[in-house]
């Protein structure tokens, strides 16, 4: 535990004079905080999330055992998920998570987990379907408050305005390693609910709808709490062969929409899943042709930065920045380079599935598995076994342009096929999917019957799996007459189950 945070010197970063009398220690703020409350916090990808205060509440539960209900943006850094899942702190989870420790807790039943769409996640606790409709400690993150007291956030925006809004107490961490020149790289606009809701007057990446920092009256802000902890930034794989060959694959096939009319020449505005695949996918658009490009998503990633690099991007809008270690030194040291083509939005309007149909954005995101079909898992093994969330990929995928999902053709050094029968468990229907792509090719699924989807998704498979593939599917063929979709149902679950046994994948 941290014994300096109050050390720290933020009174050049809280402007306001009312909310420089509530500096205090973390230890201080996190007893505002009761068991069985409905906490908020910042936080979307290891990315503007509060650092100093869950690590004194950890500290605290070690001495005195409660949980709380853990609502964020998206997932969240180590200090925050990690450090309340080692001290058993954590009764509910929602909306996404990506660290080790909370999966492991999720999957041994010790947190109950809700997985949502990024998009809902603001509005189902307003309408207060989640937490009875109370939220009550909101902690988020600011680079600096104003003389007004508005909170100016850091790297992420996420659920950060509307939690602020809601919560009956608010704790703001003023980090000083977070640059005050943040101050204008957000539009924070939190919607009404029905029926008073507007629509959402966002027609391109770069169109600003709200105000460059979040409101909330000072009598809600218990605490000040002064941090000088970093964002535990990921560094991202390497760019291997496989995902060269996925990014050549759609750049070709966006060659071919280009010359048959269907896409401008710039494209349509990007939008690209967390990760590294994703990333490296995006990084083939530097050595491309495409240029004047635009991006429309919820993460903005190294390979944004090096696009802008490059000059081809001319501006990317998302609710994070979620660089590597590398980007991230990248964007501080060449911040006045960066932000006027950055711009961070809360998750609910990054990931309006609205703004995402009418702008036509391309939807570029990745599987765990596919089957022949064209249903995706992206969250769970075996059908079991959470992995992450689905995130945002649902929100773009139905309501893209055009739906792009990306996986290798095999896993695991080759010992398990990503194409199968039937995916193990369905986060995206094969409504939602018009491409399938491997570093074997492009499944185009647009205008074809279920067997017709079978055939294209069959041909980018692994070599080394493909003719198992096709026996299936001509085998189900057989079984079912030709019905609309066949299946061999204890087989194609039998996949997953005894793979190995019935040498269905490679030993």
């Amino acid at each position: 535990m941290r014994e300096d945070f109050l050390m720290i010197d933020i009174t050049d970063r809280v402007l306001n004079a009312e909310l420089r009398g509530k500096i205090t220690t973390a230890e201080e703020a996190a007893l505002h905080i009761e068991p069985n409350m409905n906490v908020g916090t910042s936080g979307f990808t290891p990315s503007g999330y509060p650092k100093a205060v869950p690590v004194a509440l950890a500290e605290r539960m070690k001495k005195e055992p409660f949980k709380i209900n853990l609502w964020t943006g998206a997932s969240v850094g180590p200090e925050l998920d990690a450090v309340l899942a080692s001290v058993d702190g954590v009764n509910f989870r929602m909306p996404y998570q990506t660290n080790s420790e909370m999966r492991n807790a999720i999957n041994a039943n010790k947190v109950q987990y809700q997985d949502l769409h990024l998009s809902e996640a603001a509005q189902l606790t307003r309408y207060g379907y989640i937490g009875g409709g109370t939220l009550d400690v909101a902690i988020v993150e600011a680079c600096m408050i104003t003389k007004e007291g508005y909170i100016v956030p850091t790297t992420s925006l996420g659920n950060t305005a509307s939690y602020v809004k809601q919560a009956k107490k608010v704790i703001v961490e003023v980090n000083t390693t977070q640059p005050v020149e943040f101050f204008g790289m957000h539009d924070v606009y939190v919607p009404e609910d029905p029926p008073y809701r507007m629509p959402l007057n966002v027609v391109a990446s770069d169109t600003r709808i709200g105000k460059p920092y979040v409101e909330c009256p000072l009598d809600k802000i218990v605490a000040v709490v002064p941090c000088d902890v970093p964002d535990n930034t990921r560094p991202l794989g390497a760019i291997d062969d496989d995902s060269r060959a996925m990014s050549k694959n759609l750049l070709d096939f966006l060659d071919a929409e280009i010359a048959a009319g269907r896409m401008p020449k710039n494209l349509l505005p990007l939008q690209s899943g967390v990760g590294s695949v994703a990333n490296a996918v995006i990084g083939g658009f530097v050595d491309s042709d495409k240029e004047h490009l635009t991006v429309y998503t919820e993460v903005i990633q190294d390979g944004m930065f090096d696009l802008i690099d490059a000059g081809k991007l001319d501006f990317a809008s998302g609710t994070a920045l979620s660089p590597s270690p590398d980007g991230q030194k990248k964007l501080y040291g060449n911040f006045d380079f960066y932000a006027p083509k950055l711009l961070l939005r809360p998750q609910e309007i990054s990931n309006s599935p609205e703004i995402v149909r009418r702008i036509g954005v391309i939807a570029m995101n990745t599987a765990i598995e596919c089957d022949i079909y064209g249903n995706v898992n992206s969250t769970r093994i075996n059908g079991s076994r959470l992995m992450n969330g689905i995130g945002g990929s649902g929100d773009f995928a139905r309501n893209g342009y055009l739906s792009v999902f990306f996986t290798v053709s095999s896993a695991k050094k080759g010992a398990v096929s990503s194409i199968v029968p039937m995916v193990s468990h369905q986060d995206h229907g094969a409504q939602d999917v018009d491409l399938i792509v491997t570093e074997r090719g492009v499944a185009d699924l647009r205008g074809k019957s279920s067997k017709q989807r079978a055939k294209e998704i069959i041909a980018v498979s692994s070599p080394e799996y493909r003719d198992q593939l096709q026996d299936y599917f001509d085998r189900a063929c057989v079984a079912t007459k030709n019905a609309d979709k066949p299946h061999l149902l204890n087989e194609a679950l039998s996949w997953h189950v005894n793979a190995l046994e019935k040498g269905t994948m490679k030993k």
